[in-house]
């Protein structure tokens, strides 16, 4: 499991407002860190024209690549951490100029500079 690849996993059980049921999402987290056996993501869902406005939704053209099946949005506002577990198989890989958009989402919600 690599940073830009996209997996089908399970987030329930959830709470409250959190994005909920099998989903997928794109893997975020580096390669590089981290000794337990989680991993950080951002899910993905289907894509609305109102995203377009806010600047933690990422939009992700279908393709062979990624394996999606439809026009979709990367959530950096419900980034999370999750553990391995909860990963049910590999859909595909999200090209590097769309990983960066992620990047840049991640940097807005967290407030980095």
């Amino acid at each position: 499991m690599k940073r830009g690849e996209i997996w089908i996993i399970n987030l329930d059980p959830t709470i409250g407002a959190e994005i909920r049921k099998t989903r997928p999402v794109v893997i975020v987290s580096s390669d590089d860190i981290g000794t337990l056996p989680l991993k950080v993501v951002a899910p993905i869902t289907e894509w609305k024209a109102h995203y377009a406005d806010v600047p933690w939704m990422t939009a992700i053209t279908p393709n062979t690549q990624n394996g999606l099946e439809k026009p979709s949005s990367c959530d950096a506002f419900q980034v999370r951490s999750v553990s391995m577990e909860r990963f049910v198989r590999k859909l595909g890989t999200i090209d590097a100029r769309t990983m960066k958009a992620i990047a840049v989402s991640l940097t807005e919600v967290l407030d980095i500079e």
